[in-house]
């Protein structure tokens, strides 16, 4: 299931080794940057000194690039003093094509399948080693889940995630079974859809090439099941995810794989109308051992 993990946002720019926002010559631009990381779903408004100290700045330092970056408007400040994420960033992040590029030609299937399920359907694009929910359209009465538009989900532990995984090639995989076992808890899973070790994900992600699709339990904030499938891109990789979340014991998994599929499909095909228009969507990663194909 989609769980946005919030909280777990990555700094907007990694700093070069041994170079910190705080440290003598790191660039002007590195210390704007960790100011605006400072801000996630829990800290969405933020004084100067907040500011300041979570980003490892002086005090005079974080003031004359606050005052720089609300001018651009980056940032807003409120009347309280507090600032806040500038709809600026907003315009310019809208310019993704791996976001806003994809979304606009998925949104209709995407209402399609909100029709049908009346619950959640997400639509989702791998960075780095995460998935970041990109759109959602869900239901004023659709069950309980913990995510936002632009949030981070792990891809262990996610179905959209395990499908830009399963589709990324071995090295994010190495990567990601390198990390420490405490980054990749996950307690909103059910035991069988947990964070799986290294044997049982590599044998969840062949079966989701095989299969097409990936089917993930949760049991928090409420008990459902999600079912996602790739999007493929016009050059055969894929370049998202699509997933219908709804009540574990409302509709059987197996019901909604045919819709997850089709809907997917026929985003692909629309992906290849367009793709004379912009070959920015091609994600830079390794294609799928038969690229051009949609899995069975």
């Amino acid at each position: 299931m989609e769980a946005e993990m919030a909280g777990t946002g990555r700094a907007a720019a990694a700093a070069p080794t041994g170079v910190g926002p705080g440290l003598p010559g790191t660039p002007v631009l590195v210390r704007a940057l960790s100011l605006l990381a400072q801000f996630s779903e829990q800290r969405r408004a933020l004084s100067l000194s907040e500011l300041s100290r979570q980003a490892g700045l002086a005090p005079a330092t974080a003031l004359r690039l606050v005052r720089h970056l609300t001018e651009w408007g980056a940032l807003e400040r409120l009347d309280d003093g507090r600032y806040v994420v500038g709809v600026r960033l907003w315009e310019i992040a809208s310019l993704a094509p791996r976001g806003h590029g994809v979304r606009q030609i998925a949104l209709p299937y995407l209402e399609d399948l909100y029709e049908v399920t009346r619950h959640h359907v997400l639509l989702s694009v791998r960075e780095g080693t995460d998935a970041v929910l990109i759109d959602r359209l869900s239901s004023r009465t659709a069950t309980e889940v913990a995510y936002r538009v632009g949030g981070r989900m792990p891809l262990r532990t996610t179905a959209v995630g395990q499908v830009l995984l399963a589709y990324a090639g071995p090295e994010l995989l190495q990567e990601l079974l390198a990390q420490p076992p405490e980054s990749q808890a996950d307690p909103d899973s059910l035991p069988d859809s947990g964070s799986l070790p290294a044997a049982r994900l590599r044998a969840v992600l062949a079966n989701v090439r095989q299969s097409g699709v990936a089917v993930v339990r949760r049991n928090h904030p409420s008990r459902t099941v999600s079912v996602a499938a790739p999007i493929h891109g016009a050059d055969g990789g894929v370049v998202a995810a699509l997933s219908i979340v709804v009540p574990d014991a409302e509709t059987p998994a197996h019901e909604l794989v045919p819709l997850v599929r089709a809907a997917a499909r026929a985003i692909f095909r629309n992906l290849g109308h367009q793709a004379k228009t912009s070959g920015a969507w091609r994600h830079p990663q390794p294609r799928p051992q038969e690229p051009g194909r949609l899995p069975a």
